[in-house]
């Protein structure tokens, strides 16, 4: 989160009677980037606001009021947030002071962690209810559960995963961690890895990770940590380059034995997604080095992180804190290509 503070007067009446709210920080809040806490996608982030899936999306600005109460105010000036959050991310000032008339509502406490506070208020705290609103004030917002894990951790871990896909990426040595069933590595199993006639199923085999990697999540933003052995999956790599055809064969359908029935099923949801487009967001891209593209897919129960070329990483709700690495493979280059095709990505 930035540090980033500054005054926005007059954003609503319940703020205003407060004076100022004292800016700390701002998301986005759009098909293409919002809070993964909030859900799965972005009409699902949306409804946990009780926000309509408006399509140029908000800008969400995080603050304190005159007495240090925690607000979420939300403003249709995406444009001035997004230009505001670029400044910060530069370490540039910037007074993000949006016109009330862009003010969509403003919403008590803070759906994300934030490590800072306003100078010369009280401490960070929940507004106390409105008197008048006879009870039907909205819960305040707040961070989830880091000591527990479910759904919004899980997303927020993937994201972690996503920053800093080069430290992770560096765990995973392909010469080790991708092995057939026999004991080989895909170098020397069969033919190779270059399209032989060795039987798919039999090339196709669980990834055995020297180091689990597990992610320990904080509140607003998920850090990796490594542990002990895990599994992925592995899809033999028949591909040359990433030129495989959008509409490859569904990477789920004859999984190796060993591979996580949690991985195999999201494998088969995200291939289902290229037949069915799942709702705005559910399906993310965003820059990586080079000519590739950094994606983020999210389902029931799961999370996928991927570079479209190279491999994948999923995480489960039904396994804590692990991140399941996926090998490249044959049909995988076609899955995330067909996957980017549909993806949403930052303006």
């Amino acid at each position: 989160m930035t540090d980033e503070e500054g005054a926005v007067a007059g954003m609503s009446d319940t703020v205003a009677d407060d004076d100022a709210l004292y800016v700390l920080t701002a998301v986005l809040l759009t098909p293409a980037q919002f809070p993964s806490v909030l859900g799965d996608d972005y009409p699902a982030a949306c409804a946990a606001l009780a926000l309509g899936p408006y399509d140029e999306g908000y800008g969400l600005v995080l603050g304190q009021d005159g007495s240090g109460a925690r607000w979420t105010v939300v403003v249709e000036d995406v444009s001035l947030v997004a230009v505001a959050i670029a400044a910060w991310d530069c370490g540039m000032e910037y007074d993000l002071s949006p016109d009330g008339r862009s003010v969509v509502c403003a919403l008590p406490g803070w759906p994300l962690a934030v490590g800072v506070a306003a100078p010369g208020v009280a401490a960070p705290h929940d507004p106390l209810p409105d008197p008048e609103a006879e009870g039907t004030d909205p819960a305040p917002l707040a961070p989830p559960d880091t000591e527990s894990w479910g759904p919004a951790q899980r997303r927020m871990g993937a994201d972690e995963v996503a920053h800093q896909w080069a430290a992770w990426r560096e765990q995973i040595d392909d010469e080790t961690a991708f092995i057939t069933p026999g004991g080989a590595d895909g170098a020397d199993a069969g033919a190779g890895p270059e399209g032989e006639d060795q039987d798919d199923h039999e090339l196709n085999a669980a990834a055995k990770v020297e180091a689990k990697a597990e992610v320990d999540v904080e509140a607003d933003s998920a850090t990796g940590g490594a542990g002990e052995a895990e599994a992925g999956a592995e899809v033999e790599n028949e591909a040359e380059g990433d030129g495989s055809d959008a509409t490859a064969e569904n990477p789920a359908k004859d999984p190796p034995s060993g591979v996580h029935p949690g991985v195999r099923r999201a494998l088969a949801e995200a291939h289902a997604y290229v037949d069915t487009p799942p709702p705005p967001g559910r399906v993310r891209s965003s820059f990586a080095t080079g000519d590739a593209r950094m994606l983020r897919a999210d389902g029931l129960g799961w999370s996928l992180v991927a570079r479209t070329d190279d491999i994948a990483f999923i995480l489960l709700d039904e396994e804590p804190g692990e991140v399941l690495p996926v090998g490249r493979g044959r049909q995988l280059p076609g899955l995330l290509k067909a996957l980017e095709a549909l993806a949403v990505r930052p303006a």
